[in-house]
């Protein structure tokens, strides 16, 4: 830390500047005002410590020209002339502290360290801010022709109310395309609600998309509110549409239609102002075809149809993605680990899972590397692509995905193994896990393994 000593005399800025020195301090020091403010112009202290009475510039003076040019610099006055009315008035006009001489060296190190402190959680708290910033950034990512034109697309859609349907691949970021529209509308500063049909049971949707009164049905113990209601004036985004159970398919149209809607158990009707945005991972027109989605709601729905293109028609994004990736995940320091081998693989693989399966291997990368390089093999890409780059392994074999998730962890921990020669600490050291999580993953994944 830089400090700044202006003190007019001789024996107390000496003193004080060989005290702070041989704490580890950068010390600068000034006999008077002028030149204790050229010294801060060029140098640009952490901290000032000025005498309240000085030649040519006061105290005072030194602590407004400061808070001007770097506000925050922190500014610590002393004086032989201590009131409480000068003491006021310093602290008012943005002193740190205020010390009366004499003062001991180790008051002036406790105000230091406090100093030290309060800019560590400054530092801190800005730090996490950036950090959490890139966590909830909903950009998209991509400089690819089709990302170009799906960009252009929604600024000039995002000021139309009509409903939009959103078609793309599972992992493709359909969400993330209906945020960024409803960034884009006028309804910009009022909610976003987004619902998944496939993550609530048939039994349930009717009351989260509409609400239900006190005593409507067994278990109804007070009012809830609905996905429509709560998105009033805002947007309202409907996931996986496709998985919309055709019995309720009639009422989500007259909703629609006719923008008001009957909580169950309800008496009367709520008029509800919602901009509807709805994403399919299949194609609606074959459903409709084989009759396992209404042809009138499929119409109203397709008012204003919104195409994400899969990653493997983009695979120019793929660096910038990675990139992004990294730092969202806090490991901004290790891109520089990438290398061509690792993007090859990368530009390779066509990636079923999308937007999606790249970021869990991202995640993986970060995980496995430790130093120089990050290795390809780490990738494991070879599991899913064969000699031509083609999908070589079916996931049919897997029931659901956390029997997928389980059996690729059991791989990497067993990779780790390996790489330990059975060693469990140094494992769990690879993996950046507790000894004791790794010893409890074991026994549920690999109860064979001895530790």
């Amino acid at each position: 830390m830089k400090l700044l000593i202006i003190e007019d005399e001789k024996i107390t800025r000496i003193s004080l500047s060989n005290t702070l020195k041989k704490e580890g301090y950068d010390v600068f020091s000034a006999k008077d005002g002028e030149e204790g403010m050229a010294i801060f112009n060029s140098k640009l202290p952490d901290v000032v410590i000025t005498d309240l009475r000085l030649p040519k510039l006061s105290g005072i003076d030194i602590l407004n020209n400061v808070r001007l040019i770097a506000p925050s610099c922190k500014v610590i006055l002393i004086t032989a002339y201590a009131t409480v009315d000068t003491a006021v008035t310093a602290l008012k006009t943005g002193a740190y502290d205020y010390l009366t001489k004499p003062f001991s060296p180790d008051k002036v190190l406790s105000v230091l360290r406090n100093i030290s402190q309060l800019q560590s959680v400054i530092y801190e708290n800005r730090a996490l801010k950036n950090k959490l910033s890139l966590l909830e950034d909903k950009s998209i990512i991509g400089n690819s022709p089709s990302i170009k034109k799906l960009k252009e697309t929604i600024n000039q859609i995002a000021m139309n109310d009509s409903t939009i349907l959103i078609e793309g691949e599972s992992g493709t970021g359909k969400e993330m395309v209906a945020r960024a529209l409803h960034k884009a509308s006028p309804r910009r500063n009022e909610s976003f609600i987004a619902i998944s049909c496939s993550s609530i049971p048939e039994s349930l949707l009717e009351s989260e998309l509409f609400g239900h009164e006190k005593g409507a049905f067994t278990g109804a113990v007070k009012k809830h509110v609905g996905y429509f209601e709560r998105a009033n004036k805002g947007t309202l985004f409907i996931d996986d549409i496709d998985d919309f159970p055709l019995s309720m398919q009639v009422k989500l149209l007259r909703v629609i239609q006719e923008r008001e809607l009957a909580p169950i158990g309800g008496s009367e009707n709520i008029n509800i102002d919602v901009r509807i945005i709805c994403a399919t991972k299949l194609d609606l027109r074959k459903q409709v075809d084989n009759n396992l989605f209404r042809q009138d709601l499929f119409y109203r729905l397709n008012i204003i149809p919104l195409k994400i293109p899969p990653l493997r028609d983009r695979k120019e994004d793929i660096p910038m993605l990675v990139e992004h990736f990294f730092r969202k995940h806090l490991a901004e320091d290790k891109i520089m680990l990438l290398n061509k081998n690792v993007y090859s693989e990368l530009m390779r693989y066509d990636w079923p899972g999308n937007v999606r399966e790249l970021e869990n291997i991202v995640e993986r990368m970060i995980a496995l590397s430790f130093s120089g390089e990050i290795d390809p093999t780490i990738l494991d890409l070879t599991y899913y692509t064969g000699k031509f780059g083609k999908r070589a392994e079916s996931f049919e074999k897997f029931n659901s995905l956390d029997h997928f998730l389980s059996e690729k962890e059991k791989e990497i921990i067993q990779w780790a193994l390996n790489k330990s020669q059975n060693n469990i600490s140094q494992a769990a050291k690879l993996l950046r896990i507790p000894r004791t999580t790794l010893n409890s993953k074991l026994d549920r994944l690999l109860p064979d393994v001895k530790h």
